[in-house]
């Protein structure tokens, strides 16, 4: 007799640019984070894959396999490269629209999660901008950033956390990222059993409280994580632990 089907989980990094026309910094800190959140999803009763520098193509290759795929009662996905408002980038430089990842897992284009959660992790700079951590007023000659096209899109029962602000930079050293340590936090310890808003907000109040950047281009400069989210009744996606029998 088959056993109830495991949740899944898809982690994207891409930390290696060689490809692109433009210049882009190599991200060896989310190479060693990946392989972190491999194992912190798993403990937490997932089916994980993941994956390395992958093209445009291949990273939406990714989501319709796993649109076709059969699921459990939570489908998470991470993300990790260099990025901009709405758009991740690829390894070779160019921009993937958030939109159409979402799009795939739409009910219309994936059955198998019409009704189920589905929870986003994107770690990706939104822009250029950077927090030095206190409260600003500015006027109406500040660029406008378009942040809001892309969260219609979002499927129906989906929690989308991004690792900063709209409209400003997310930092990545050269062992770790604020906003991924913190998830790793999370997930390594009780409060991975938290309500996803509520989880949600406990990664905010840590990179807002507990993380700053160092170096002497940016030190002390935050980062302000922000989520959406369009769930209708309340989820707990990584109460669950691995059972023992999945070592053996």
């Amino acid at each position: 007799m088959a056993g109830p089907r495991r949740n899944r989980a898809v982690i994207i990094v891409n930390y290696q640019f060689y490809q692109a026309e433009e210049r882009l910094i190599s991200r060896e800190g989310a190479k060693r984070e990946a392989n972190k959140l491999f194992k912190a999803l798993s403990n937490c009763n997932y089916d994980v894959k993941l994956f390395l520098d992958l093209t445009a193509k291949e990273i939406e290759d990714v989501y319709e396999k796993e649109s076709q795929a059969e699921h459990g009662d939570y489908f998470v996905s991470i993300l990790s490269s260099h990025g901009e408002e709405g758009n991740i980038i690829d390894c070779k430089g160019q921009a993937v629209q958030l939109t159409r990842i979402f799009k795939i897992l739409s009910r219309e284009r994936c059955p198998h999660l019409a009704g189920k959660p589905k929870i986003f992790f994107i770690q990706a700079c939104r822009g250029d901008r950077t927090d030095d951590g206190i409260y600003l007023e500015t006027d109406s000659s500040a660029p406008a950033v378009d942040c809001f096209s892309h969260y219609l899109s979002i499927p129906e029962n989906t929690a989308v956390m991004f690792s900063c602000s709209p409209g400003y930079a997310s930092f990545c050293n050269q062992w770790e990222s604020m906003f991924l340590r913190a998830l790793l936090e999370l997930l390594d310890g009780n409060e991975r059993k938290l309500e996803v808003t509520s989880l949600m907000t406990w990664i905010n109040w840590k990179v807002a409280f507990h993380s700053e950047a160092k170096g002497p281009k940016y030190k002390g400069k935050k980062e302000m994580p922000c989520f959406v989210t369009n769930m209708v009744e309340k989820v707990y996606p990584f109460r669950q632990d691995r059972q023992r029998s999945d070592y053996l």
